[in-house]
C-alpha cells in the first residue's frame, strides 16, 4: 500500500472511529420553535458539540410533537428519546417529594420561594437521580394565579366558577378535589375556545402562559394570592447519560446548567413583567381582605394535609420547607 493510501485509510478509520463514538441526545420539549427558551436550550446544544467535537450532538423536539408527558416518558423508556424539558410533575412518580414545591398558596412571594429553593432544590436534584433522572437544575416557571370572568376573593366563591385545569396533571387535580372543586380538565389548547364559549370561566395560570395564549383576553379578573409555584426541569434518563465519558458528561453538565440557570431567571424576570402588563390590558387585580387571605391559607393548610395523606408527598419533606418559611418569616 502506497504512503498515499493509508494515510488515506488512516484517515478514514479515524473518522469512522469519532462516529461510531459519537451519542445523539434527543430531547423532547412543549416550548415552540423561535421561542425564548427553546433558543437558549438550542445555545447549550452547539456548546456541548463543539466542545465535545462533535462527539455529543443534541437534537430537539419542539412544540409538543412527541406527545404529552405519558408519551415522552415511554419514548425515553424505550430509547426513541433521551431526554425532555418538562413541568416537575411530570417526574413525579421518580421523586414524589419534587411536588411539595406546587402545594397550593405555599409562598406568598418569590423572596419565600428563594429562601426555600436555596435549601431545598440539591434535595430535589438528587431525588431526580436516585430515580433515574439527571437533571440540571429547577427551572421556575413562576406563580400560577386564579384568573377569572367574575372577582375571586375566597374559596367558596372559587367553588361557584368553572374551573379549568390541564390534561394529564393529576396533582393539579388532586388538590382541586381536595379543595372540594370539581375541574373541568382540557388540553391547553382547548382553553382558548372554552373561555369564548363559556365552557370555562376561570384557569389558574403564571401570567406569561395567559398573555402568551391570548387568555387575558377572556378574563377580566386576577386575584392577588399565588395559587401554586411551578417549574420544571431538563431532564435525561440515567441510562442515556451514563454512556456519556466523564470528559462529555462535565461539558454536558456545564452548558446545560448554565441554560438551565439562565432560563430560571430570565422565567421571573417575563412573569413580573407580565403581571404588570395585565392591568395595562384591562385586568382587575383583586386584593383579597386580610381576613379573606387568611381563609385561604388556613384552606390551603387543610387541603394539603390531605394530599400528604394521599400520599402526593412526604409529611417530613413539607415539615421541612414549612420550617424554612417560619424562619424566613420570623426574621423579616
Amino acid at each position: 500500500m502506497t504512503p498515499i493510501r493509508m494515510l488515506t485509510a488512516s484517515i478514514i478509520l479515524a473518522v469512522t472511529a469519532v462516529m461510531a463514538q459519537a451519542e445523539e441526545l434527543k430531547i423532547s420539549t412543549q416550548y415552540p420553535d423561535g421561542n425564548a427558551v427553546l433558543n437558549e436550550l438550542r445555545r447549550a446544544g452547539a456548546a456541548i458539540k463543539t466542545q465535545t467535537d462533535g462527539r455529543v450532538d443534541i437534537r430537539y423536539y419542539p412544540g409538543g410533537v412527541m406527545g404529552d408527558d405519558q408519551a415522552v416518558q415511554r419514548k425515553i423508556r424505550i430509547g426513541q428519546l433521551q431526554g425532555a424539558f418538562v413541568q416537575s410533575g411530570a417526574l413525579a412518580s421518580a421523586f414524589r417529594d419534587s411536588q411539595v414545591l406546587n402545594a397550593p398558596l405555599l409562598f406568598r412571594d418569590y423572596d419565600e420561594v428563594d429562601a426555600v429553593r436555596e435549601e431545598l432544590d440539591s434535595d430535589i436534584e438528587q431525588g431526580f437521580d436516585e430515580g433515574g433522572w439527571k437533571t440540571f437544575g429547577l427551572i421556575e416557571a413562576g406563580f400560577a394565579y386564579g384568573m377569572s370572568q367574575q372577582p375571586i376573593s375566597s374559596m367558596d366563591t372559587l367553588k361557584e366558577q368553572k374551573l379549568w385545569l390541564p390534561a394529564n396533571d393529576p396533582f393539579s387535580e388532586q388538590i382541586a378535589r381536595a379543595f372540594g372543586i370539581n375541574p373541568i380538565v382540557l388540553n391547553i389548547g382547548d382553553v382558548l375556545t372554552a373561555l369564548q364559549t363559556g365552557a370555562i370561566d376561570a384557569i389558574v395560570a403564571p401570567p406569561v402562559g395567559a398573555i402568551t395564549l391570548q387568555w387575558y383576553s377572556r378574563v377580566d379578573y386576577l386575584t392577588d394570592a399565588p395559587f401554586m409555584y411551578t417549574y420544571g426541569v431538563l431532564a435525561l434518563s440515567e441510562r442515556a447519560y451514563s454512556r456519556l465519558s466523564t470528559e462529555d458528561q462535565a461539558i454536558v453538565e456545564a452548558e446545560f446548567r448554565k441554560a438551565s440557570e439562565t432560563i430560571d431567571q430570565q422565567t421571573r424576570v417575563d412573569n413580573l413583567r407580565s403581571f404588570a402588563a395585565l392591568e395595562t390590558l384591562g385586568i382587575d387585580i383583586v386584593e383579597p381582605s386580610s381576613v379573606d387571605r387568611a381563609a385561604l391559607e388556613a384552606e390551603s393548610e387543610a387541603a394539603t394535609r390531605l394530599l400528604i395523606e394521599r400520599d402526593q408527598f412526604s409529611a417530613d419533606i413539607y415539615r421541612k420547607v414549612s420550617d424554612i418559611l417560619t424562619r424566613h418569616r420570623d426574621a423579616l
